[in-house]
């Protein structure tokens, strides 16, 4: 199904009537309201304003239209500032108090804005958790973008002492985890622990662990607390958060998504092309201009799909330029119609687009909607017109699980940015680059967390592990399935140490190997390895093991080991180039009896239970790899630029 997102607050009254029939003949279903209406909701502190809302509510429900609503807390009003000015949170960079005049404004350590948020979400859900015409609920608006999750404010640095004594229980059992003998940096008690910003130079990586740990644990109680009251108050309505893109939340999504429903992504595919190619060069970037790159969609759209192994839903959809990357160009035709697809070839249940029509003032006046400011139709109308026909006309089956998990790991994704070592080393790049091999091999993936169950996956892939958990390791060493674990797996304990005995820890019953060394070599310097008769370059990180008793597979420049097996794992002690980690893993796939399906250029393939999408990123016509026989409900064996065919096999 198809929705969009309106803000009955930005227009006349008179208007929204006949918004919500064109809403209903467009062929929408969802209509997600009231994410920053706070300030009318409640425009004086203790006096709610609600017959606005009531009415908008009910032209949309009399229209057929099923209503989302939100709780405002993205956006606390002017009067709440002022009122509780210790709720604005402060820059860990600069150290600067953050101000009121956007939005996100807020701090999640601080206990009044804990409980001001749930006393609004309290007044809205009892407001609005029985009304007929609300299907369900959306927590919040992308918490933590703009880089919020971290606050240096005095109510942090409280709560970060409390949570430290809580996890240590004594101030001499913290300085010895970790290692604060190092640089005189021991503690006498927990009263004198700093955070760890605004030193000379580096602080310490188990202090900074810490401290990523403590603030997301506040937003996840933060969050917690919000779906509690949701739903006590709105029984049998489901309940959900649209996730900005997994790695810029900045805390652990599945802890952050445990308690919901089902996950929600807000996809803008040019904006964060615009802002990852950055450094790109013309020739490379010009190409995904207009399209955006074939695997940055996918990768997102399976990462909130596996946050709680349910179909997920797109909560906003780009239809037409943003206002908020470096560069904002308009998608190519056809494009909105292709995100839309490609969102449910990954599991999507419902696509809703931002917004319904473009605002004419205020900081996203330049960003498109469906309809203009004058209400006429913007260029990505008709093609949502044609998307509703098609979705009409297919039956989409329910997801099923794919034959390759890959682990996703927030911590090793924190220790990179904590202790980066080589310049070069970045683990989203990392995740990226494994994901990129999957999709160029044309092989589904469930990205799973640490410590998932992972029974009948056919292959388990591990970019990096750096910090295992007990559980984690034992799942890994209980799969079914071939396993690949790359560099920097088990390299430390939970306080950030080397561990006893040297990495791989506790990774070492899979995997008996020994980590003696580590380089992390500049991009223009690499180093290679040798798989079988070939030759690829291995750079960034570099590991030199002790192979033990392991099969080598591989070997760096000067023979020593650099791929070895023990048994159903493998383990790639080097960060490799794209062809390297293709050979790697098709291979595995062969003996796994996983199917692969080489692709080339721009072409994508996805499968949704018995049917197989084919989705085409290219400016020029590409070739589905459809059996012999199959049925086309959608497209040709042909598939045409920037389009897609969906197929059932014979």
């Amino acid at each position: 199904m198809l929705g969009v997102c309106y803000y009955p607050e930005h227009w006349p009254e008179a208007w929204w009537e006949e918004d919500a029939r064109r809403m209903a003949a467009l062929g929408l279903t969802y209509v997600r309201i009231a994410e920053f209406a706070w300030s009318r909701i409640e425009p004086d502190p203790g006096r709610f304003e609600w017959d606005w809302l009531d009415r908008a509510i009910e032209t949309l429900g009399k229209a057929g239209l099923k209503v989302v609503m939100c709780t405002p807390t993205a956006t606390p009003p002017k009067w709440l500032i002022d009122l509780y000015p210790e709720i604005l949170p402060v820059d860990p960079e600069t150290g600067r108090t953050r101000g009121f005049g956007s939005r996100r404004h807020t701090d999640f350590s601080s206990p009044v804005w804990h409980r001001e948020a749930m006393r609004i979400s309290t007044a809205v859900a009892e407001r609005y958790g029985e009304n007929p015409y609300v299907a369900g609920w959306q927590t919040d608006n992308e918490l933590c973008c703009h880089d919020t999750a971290i606050s240096a404010s005095p109510a942090a640095h409280a709560g970060f002492r409390t949570w430290c004594r809580e996890q240590y229980g004594d101030i001499a059992a913290l300085n010895a985890a970790w290692g604060n003998v190092f640089w005189s940096m021991e503690y006498r008690s927990f009263d004198e622990i700093e955070m760890p910003v605004g030193a000379v130079t580096e602080t310490s990586p188990a202090h900074r662990m810490a401290w990523r740990r403590y603030s997301s644990d506040m937003v996840v109680r933060f969050h917690a607390d919000m779906i509690a009251i949701i739903r006590a108050h709105a029984p049998g309505r489901w309940v959900t958060h649209n996730f900005i893109p997994m790695p810029e939340t900045g805390v652990d999504n599945h802890a952050l998504a445990a308690d919901l429903d089902f996950a929600a992504y807000d996809n803008y595919p040019l904006g964060r092309a615009d802002l990852a190619l950055a450094k790109s060069t013309a020739d490379e970037f010009a190409p995904l201009m207009r399209t955006g790159h074939p695997d940055f969609q996918g990768i997102l759209f399976d990462q909130t799909r596996g946050l709680t192994g349910r179909p997920f839903w797109v909560m906003e959809q780009q239809p037409g330029p943003v206002n908020w990357a470096n560069h904002n160009p308009r998608p190519a035709p056809g494009m909105v119609r292709l995100w839309s697809w490609e969102a449910f070839a990954h599991g999507a249940a419902v696509v809703s687009f931002f917004r319904w029509r473009q605002a004419p003032y205020a900081q996203e006046q330049m960003h498109a909607g469906l309809l203009r400011p004058d209400c006429t139709h913007a260029e990505a109308w008709p093609e949502v017109e044609q998307l509703h026909a098609e979705l009409s006309a297919i039956d989409l089956p329910a997801p099923t699980k794919a034959p390759v998990a890959i682990i996703v790991d927030h911590e090793s994704d924190w220790l990179g940015q904590i202790e980066q070592q080589g310049r070069g080393y970045n683990y989203q790049k990392i995740l990226t680059a494994w994901y990129g091999t999957t999709r160029r091999l044309g092989l589904d993936v469930d990205f799973v967390a640490p410590g998932a169950d992972l029974a009948g996956y056919a292959m388990v892939l591990v970019p990096a592990l750096a910090l295992p958990t007990v559980e984690a390791a034992a799942r890994l060493q209980a799969a079914d399935g071939l396993v690949l674990i790359g560099p920097r797996s088990g390299a430390k304990t939970h306080d950030v140490t080397i561990p006893e005995g040297l990495a791989p820890g506790r990774l070492r019953p899979l995997m008996p190997i020994r980590v003696l060394a580590v380089e992390t070599l500049r991009p223009d310097c690499p180093g290679s390895i040798a798989i079988g008769n070939a030759s690829y370059a291995s750079g960034l990180w570099r590991e030199t093991i002790e192979p033990g008793e392991c099969t080598v597979l591989g070997r760096y420049e000067d023979g020593a080991p650099a791929v070895v097996r023990h048994g159903k794992v493998h383990y790639l002690a080097t960060l490799v180039e794209d062809a390297a980690l293709d050979a790697i893993v098709a291979a595995m796939a062969t003996e796994a009896g996983v199917e692969t399906t080489p692709l080339n250029g721009m072409l994508r393939i996805r499968r949704r239970g018995n049917l197989t999408f084919a989705i085409n990123y290219g400016a020029e016509p590409a070739e589905a790899p459809a059996p012999e026989g199959a049925e086309f409900l959608l497209g040709t064996r042909t598939v045409a630029p920037r389009d897609l065919s969906i197929w059932r096999a014979a």
